[in-house]
């Protein structure tokens, strides 16, 4: 494959060459960049060349170009609606590229406002600098992602974290676990959300989106640059928090909604000097709701203030905190029952609306999250950035499962619990953006340390079988009076759970080799020290253990149409760490998964229309399987494959229509494993199928304007809760149907919203019931 990717780049360096002399000379080049006062990219600017009247508009980078233009002096009109219109003279001598720089004079904050209310893809804003670690435009970059950004999630009124994974294609129904944290799919492997604002953001409770500017979700083993703790063998889900601009802005919202759903949420940002250098954003939230069954309710408050400083010129800090509480019942989980007659969740038969729980049986949990950055320029080719990341999060109280124990009967489990965890991420990365001789590098050289430790004290105990499909009155015993005494002869488990230590170093290069092709190379070195579970009633100590592990990463990029449709290919790689040994005392190697991916990214029609296409094939190996011949001791020769297609399109066709669409496609099986799962699909991977779609359209002038409609939807094939040789266990296949209508105005913003029109039944992995129909409402004030 190495051979493949060389021959791959020769040819396409080849093809390059030719196509270059073979272009006629009949003019120069005009190509620039329009920023905002902040310095951010200025898109969907348009860029008008008078003399020949002839206009682009910027991309997501803020950059533009004409070709072939004659020599000779020319204006450069830059305009925007709402904004004043600027003028610069450029002229091209001798047929010899013009490189220009543009400030506009408003904040990338107000520019985006003026984007959403003119009519642009605004939900096509895939820039960013975490992904790559490095400043590289999706074109230019070798990697699949999705961005769900804040303007789609207002739209949609996502007032609970997880229904934003509805907009990403392969994400599936997100898994719910018992204290409220939650994980989804990414190419049939479950992936939690363990990433924020690109390092270590551990989080084992639930998670408000009222900071959020976006969810960047990244497809595959991203190991390389993440590290193994962080991302799954599908990718990772990064969180990117609301930052301090250079504006007084704000806003307080409500939102009603079916089962009492109440939530306020508050966003004001202002400077705070007269010269800008100190900026302050402050988030919050207030939410509460019950659950559409007889029992279940959530309430929560969050709390995110923001602080920016410019010291110089060269320098920049940057504080970020988030904290939170909840009190919530657990969510549904249930364990399947193997020799029944049911095959299904619907075969099954559980009351719909039932929770088999009680309000009484709570738990409650907390969350800090500490983020500080200092960027320091070094040199016009070399910045500086350094990064901290503190989280705590804690769950104390009861939760519940749900055992089936016959095909009518089943068990409640009630676990009395408290598990802080406890995570710090130090990083350390030096940017460089230079050439060697014609050749631009682009270069991230980092180090990074990861700290994860948590402690462990909980008791289970099981209440009597009832009869779920005809519960009667023992359905009404199951409330805290009648839990919390039996725990008093419980068996509690104290120990130290995790103490987990991650040293780390990379270094990632983005070589243009030519203008159109780019040739991406990467490097991890992660040494991974497990300390063990401390036991401190016999002050012992167990499964402490070393390893060390590579990580690669190469890509290519060929730009056919430059800044608008480029081809790509990748190689990533992502490892696990396995503790343990074999029955010859061999000590276990990481598992490993490498996938091969390439496919097509579109940025074209004056960024009206954004994609990627792409297909990918990801092998796992060293995974463990039982010995045959050594009872309780397993052999490290598994294997596991998934590949897939995966298209996403972002189209803005005409004014004020939107459209975001997505379709997965996934093929995974255990190639070599155990005999009892053998050539099967995990259940863990979800459905083989999914398909998302929001199309939106917004009145941009006249009378109307602000007002809109949209409609969108989602689908997911039948997939397993179980699935093994000896018992199978499926999902049924689900179509949910969504609408809204909105009216945004510079002051205001009215919304109301019904999810799931047809009041379709559907079920998470854990065959937790999801939401039947809900109408929500929201009012927002602008100032």
């Amino acid at each position: 494959m190495i051979r493949l990717f060389f021959l791959v780049g020769l040819w396409l360096f080849s093809t390059n060459t030719l196509l270059a002399k073979a272009t006629t000379e009949d003019g120069g080049t005009i190509q620039g960049k329009i920023i905002t006062a902040d310095g951010n990219p200025a898109a969907n600017v348009t860029v008008v060349l008078k003399e020949i009247t002839k206009g682009v508009t910027t991309n997501e980078s803020g950059e533009f170009r004409f070709k072939n233009v004659p020599n000779g002096k020319y204006q450069l009109e830059v305009s925007l609606i709402g904004f004043e219109t600027i003028t610069k003279e450029v002229e091209i001598v001798n047929n010899k590229p013009v490189s220009v720089q543009i400030e506009i004079t408003q904040s990338s904050q107000k520019l985006e406002e003026v984007v959403v209310t003119s009519g642009g893809n605004r939900f096509a804003k895939k820039e960013s600098d975490d992904v790559s670690k490095l400043s590289l435009k999706n074109i230019e970059n070798p990697q699949v992602y999705s961005v769900v950004g804040k303007e789609l999630m207002k739209e949609q009124l996502i007032t609970d974290y997880n229904a934003a994974f509805k907009n990403i294609p392969g994400a599936g129904i997100p898994i719910v676990y018992n204290q409220g944290r939650s994980t989804a799919i990414s190419r049939g492997f479950t992936t939690a959300n363990l990433v924020r604002n690109g390092v270590g953001g551990f989080i084992y409770t639930s998670i408000d989106p009222a900071n959020l500017e976006r969810i960047e979700v990244i497809k595959g083993p991203s190991a390389t640059l993440f590290g193994s703790t962080l991302a799954s063998f599908g990718g990772l889900f990064n969180r990117v928090t609301k930052k301090p601009f250079e504006t007084f802005k704000g806003e307080v919202s409500y939102s009603g909604a079916s089962w009492d759903l109440n939530r306020i949420t508050l966003d004001v940002n202002t400077p705070l000097n007269q010269e800008k250098t100190a900026l302050f954003r402050f988030n919050g939230a207030v939410h509460s709701e019950r659950s559409f069954q007889d029992a279940g309710f959530s309430k929560n408050f969050l709390l995110a203030p923001s602080l920016s400083y410019k010291v110089n010129d060269k320098l920049t800090l940057l504080l970020d905190i988030e904290m939170s509480g909840y009190k919530a019942t657990s969510p549904t989980r249930v364990t399947t029952y193997t020799k029944g007659v049911a095959k299904s969740v619907e075969e099954l038969g559980m009351p719909y609306k039932l929770s088999f729980a009680n309000n009484t049986i709570a738990y409650t949990s907390q969350q800090l999250n500490v983020f500080g950055q200092v960027k320091y320029k070094l040199s016009e080719s070399w910045t500086s950035q350094t990064v901290f990341s503190r989280t705590r999060s804690s769950s104390d109280g009861y939760v519940v499962g749900l055992t089936i124990l016959s095909d009518s009967t089943l068990r409640q489990a009630v676990t009395s619990q408290e598990y802080p965890y406890y995570g710090t991420n130090i990083q350390q990365n030096f940017k460089g953006d230079f050439y060697i001789g014609n050749m631009r590098n682009r270069v991230v050289i980092g180090a990074d340390f990861y700290n994860l430790q948590s402690s462990r004290n909980d008791a289970t105990i099981n209440m009597p079988a009832i009869n779920f499909k005809k519960p009667g009155a023992a359905y009404n015993n199951f409330t805290v009076e009648k839990v919390s005494p039996q725990f008093a002869t419980a068996t509690f488990v104290n120990y130290t759970r995790v103490r987990d230590n991650t040293y780390s170093a990379y270094v990632s290069d983005v070589i243009n080799v030519t203008d159109q092709l780019l040739a991406m190379a990467s490097l991890r070195v992660d040494y991974y020290q497990a300390r063990g579970a401390y036991y401190p009633a016999n002050d012992s100590t167990a499964g402490a253990f070393n390893q060390t592990a590579l990580s690669p990463k190469f890509g290519l990029v060929y730009q056919v149409v430059k800044n608008q449709v480029s081809l790509f290919a990748n190689y990533m790689n992502g490892f696990e760490n396995l503790s343990g040994t074999d029955y010859n005392g061999n000590t276990f190697k990481p598992q490993q998964a490498n996938q091969w991916e390439a496919g097509i990214k579109l940025d074209a029609l004056n960024n009206k229309l954004n994609a990627t296409l792409s297909y990918y094939d990801i092998s796992v190996t060293n995974m463990l399987r039982d010995d045959p011949d050594h009872t309780n001791f397993s052999l490290q020769d598994g294997t596991q494959l998934s590949k897939g297609f995966e298209a996403e399109v972002i189209a803005n066709p005409i004014p004020g229509l939107n459209v975001v669409a997505g379709y997965a496609y996934n093929e995974s099986k255990y190639d070599k494993a155990n005999k009892s799962i053998e050539g099967l699909r995990p259940a863990s991977a979800g459905p083989d199928k999914m398909a998302n779609l929001w199309i939106s359209y917004r009145f941009v002038k006249g009378n109307a304007k602000g007002l809109g409609f949209a409609f969108g939807g989602n689908y997911g094939s039948e997939s397993y809760q179980t699935n093994t040789q000896a018992f199978v266990f499926t999902i049924p296949s689900y179509t949910v149907l969504d609408a809204s209508v909105f009216y945004d105005r510079s002051a205001f913003r009215i919304g109301l919203k019904v999810d799931n029109l047809t009041n379709e039944k559907y079920w998470s992995n854990r065959l937790a019931a999801q939401n039947p129909t809900r109408v929500t409402a929201n009012l927002t004030y602008k100032f």
